[in-house]
């Protein structure tokens, strides 16, 4: 599973990105990022989430997730996020920060 993560807006406009590939992650790191697709239902989810009330400073994600034979792209602005997508989310954030 490949996936491609890119967050923007915020107070200071600081955009933070990574790409994922599973396959060079630990065994249990792997199937916990798989599982946070599936928990998502990531492949279901709309190509553009948003909120009837969006702010200045808010958070705007792109998040691609490409495995064997799909592939799948959404928006999501940070209001407008699923709560079954935040940990997917959480998990993405913590792993752009990480030095590389």
């Amino acid at each position: 599973m490949h996936i491609e993560f890119e967050r923007s807006g915020g107070v200071a406009g600081i955009r933070l990105a990574t790409t994922v590939d599973t396959d060079t992650l630990s065994a249990d790191e792997a199937a916990r990022v798989r599982t946070l697709v599936d928990d998502a239902d990531f492949f279901n989810l709309p190509g553009r989430l948003t909120t009837s009330s969006p702010g200045a400073d808010r958070f705007a994600y792109r998040i691609t997730v490409r495995s064997p034979g799909r592939s799948h792209t959404v928006d999501v602005g940070e209001g407008a996020a699923p709560t079954s997508l935040r940990p997917l989310l959480d998990w993405l954030v913590a792993a752009a920060r990480k030095p590389h």
